[in-house]
């Protein structure tokens, strides 16, 4: 009997990201067939059944088909805007003068604290409508800008909800660590003691959070009280990720690493032991150039020293209100490139596949193959390099989630 599927797209060219195949895993004169939302076949014309069936074909006319794109590292639910911020940076504030100046993180706790769950949601959907028309089908939210339970409750389950308004796959992360709030006096061990004790087991206890983070940098959070909080994030079986070594070298990287992060992030500053340890623990690097590039930034991460290491790279927009206010990443990739010097084939795995990884996702999605979710990216381009040459030029031509 002739195998049968719920849609074929045939006459393609695939970018697998298959780590099996060289390169991008390239597969000319390629087919994908799904059923139930995942897919069952993806490879060569030649090795795919003959008489299989489908409810629906779809001819891609040569296009390329890649992995939809994942977005791992976003602030996407907040309230508000910081664009006075940027004004101030443009006459030469930095960030840290900003943020000690009560700007910064705490300038949009404000806003968040006094908006509802429905206008989180309705301010969140035009960024989030953004990253999907270029073709994202997973992306990651974090909290971080409520500092008390009741808001960071709000935020994550804000960011839950935007599930059910768009066909979009969501992870979210709690991070209570990011900042202190004003009604901390300053004293940061006492609300670290209230993120640990109060907020992480409600969040914990609503189900509303994939993975814990926080922000361990001069202007944030010691790596000791980081070491607390992931303590107690690990006590209640969340896996943890973090802000590390952005804007000095304060031994994030290996603390992340110590505890076996899912990622490390921003890593500016990040050295040698750092990457080491990483790779060791198998933690990705998740490069943020938007936020390299937003805050003008100088000290570039060390893409030789993570290479040299064989810590795996992802990319992602950072897309927040103060350092990286980023909806695109093409625009990422082009930056990442540009900026870091990373390959064509760096850039594309790192917000597919190893965006995935980042997010402790490989099993689900990240690449074209079989028992993955369906989740595609179908693009109007001659090869793939474009998707990372070009700026500001979307050729997204159709994006399917789970089959659909």
């Amino acid at each position: 009997m002739a195998e049968r599927f719920d849609r074929i797209w045939h006459n393609a060219r695939l970018a697998t990201l298959r780590e099996d195949l060289p390169g991008l895993g390239l597969v000319e004169n390629g087919v994908i067939a799904a059923r139930e939302g995942r897919i069952a076949f993806a490879g060569a014309r030649a090795d795919f059944p003959v008489d299989a069936d489908a409810l629906e074909r779809i001819d891609c006319e040569g296009r390329w088909i890649t992995p939809g794109l994942i977005d791992c590292h976003t602030h996407l639910v907040y309230g508000g805007d910081r664009a006075h911020e940027f004004e101030l940076r443009l006459k030469g504030a930095s960030y840290e003068e900003i943020a000690r100046a009560g700007g910064g993180i705490v300038s949009t706790v404000a806003a968040t604290r006094a908006a509802s769950e429905a206008e989180l949601i309705a301010a969140a959907l035009p960024r989030l409508d953004a990253l999907l028309g270029e073709g994202v089908t997973t992306i990651e939210i974090k909290s971080g800008y409520g500092l008390n339970t009741e808001t960071e409750l709000r935020q994550l389950a804000a960011a839950r909800a935007l599930a059910n308004e768009r066909a979009v796959a969501i992870r979210t992360t709690f991070l209570g660590a990011h900042a202190l709030p004003a009604e901390a006096g300053g004293d940061q061990d006492r609300y670290i003691d209230l993120v640990c004790q109060e907020m992480l087991p409600a969040v914990a206890s609503a189900g509303l959070a994939d993975a814990v983070d926080a922000f361990m940098e001069g202007i944030a959070f010691s790596g000791a009280q980081t070491a607390r909080v992931f303590h107690a994030a690990k006590a209640l079986g969340l896996p943890v990720k973090l802000h590390a070594d952005q804007l000095s070298n304060l031994g994030g990287a290996r603390l992340a690493a110590d505890f076996g992060a899912l990622s490390a992030d921003h890593l500016e500053h990040t050295d040698a032991e750092g990457a080491a340890a990483m790779a060791r623990a198998g933690t990705g690097a998740v490069l943020l150039p938007g936020a390299y590039y937003f805050i003008r930034e100088t000290h570039k991460p060390s893409i030789d020293l993570f290479r040299a290491h064989g810590v795996r790279l992802a990319l992602a927009t950072d897309c927040n209100p103060g350092t990286s206010p980023l909806t695109s990443l093409l625009l990422v990739m082009n930056m990442a490139a540009t900026l870091f010097r990373m390959t064509v084939d760096e850039c594309l795995a790192g917000v597919t596949r190893e965006g995935a990884r980042a997010l402790g996702l490989l099993d689900e999605t990240g690449t074209l193959e079989a028992g993955k979710w369906c989740d595609l990216a179908i693009w109007d381009i001659g090869r793939p390099a474009e998707l990372v040459y070009r700026v500001g030029f979307n050729p997204l031509q159709r994006r399917v989630w789970r089959g659909q």
